[in-house]
């Protein structure tokens, strides 16, 4: 039988769907899983670290322009420092423009700040000598030990405060623990991000201010 060419009919070809696109039953995010922690753990916060998540920052370098997009319309704004090795997320500034404030804050107390700024400052003298940040718990108690005067006279709550703020730098990753000891951390790489030069000098300048008028007071008329 000959067939003319009218009634030749050809298939057309049909579009596959891509294969484990959908992670669950109505999933219609295009993300895949590990991208997806990563933007996870980045709203959670503080941060992402590539020496303790070296897989999601993996994802998170690979699927940069997506996951930048999704928390652009979270107005967020997203931080990568690739050679510390750590990123998180910040508002952005969006001008005279309304928007949610989707991140938690947390308020810091005089110790808070004198203590971070110390840190910071470690952590520009370690990086200048190309070393990692490393602090002992002591250490940081002996440097805060300067201002108990502007913050209590009272020896056992100024401790208080302090083990209080250290412990705060702890739970917001600011400070990890290293392997095999209890009393030495490390200072986490975002720290140089979110306090620039310019804040470390003027924080710097008013601290040191502040605690020699309290040395002053203490002196003998005259002197």
């Amino acid at each position: 039988m000959n067939l003319l060419e009218d009634d030749i009919v050809l298939a057309e070809p049909v579009a596959e769907k891509p294969k484990g696109a959908a992670l669950f039953d109505g999933d219609t995010g295009s993300l895949p899983l590990d991208a997806r922690r990563a933007l996870c753990m980045l709203l959670a916060g503080p941060s992402l670290d590539a020496g303790r998540h070296s897989q999601l920052w993996t994802a998170l370098l690979r699927q940069e322009a997506a996951i930048r997009a999704r928390l652009c319309e979270l107005f967020l704004e997203l931080v990568i420092d690739r050679d510390g090795g750590v990123a998180f997320t910040r508002q952005f500034d969006t001008g005279e423009l309304e928007t949610p404030v989707l991140l938690r804050t947390s308020p810091l107390t005089f110790i808070d700040s004198v203590l971070l700024l110390y840190l910071r400052q470690q952590l520009a003298e370690a990086e200048a000598r190309g070393h990692r940040a490393v602090v002992e718990e002591a250490t940081l108690v002996d440097a805060l030990s300067v201002y108990e005067k502007s913050v209590s006279t009272d020896r056992a709550g100024f401790a208080k405060r302090v083990a209080g703020a250290i412990t705060k730098m702890k739970d917001n990753h600011i400070l990890d623990k290293l392997r095999g000891s209890d009393e030495r951390y490390e200072v986490s790489p975002a720290l140089k991000l979110l306090f620039s030069a310019e804040d470390v000098q003027a924080l710097a300048q008013a601290y040191r201010e502040l605690r020699e008028a309290d040395e002053g007071e203490e002196k003998p008329d005259g002197e």
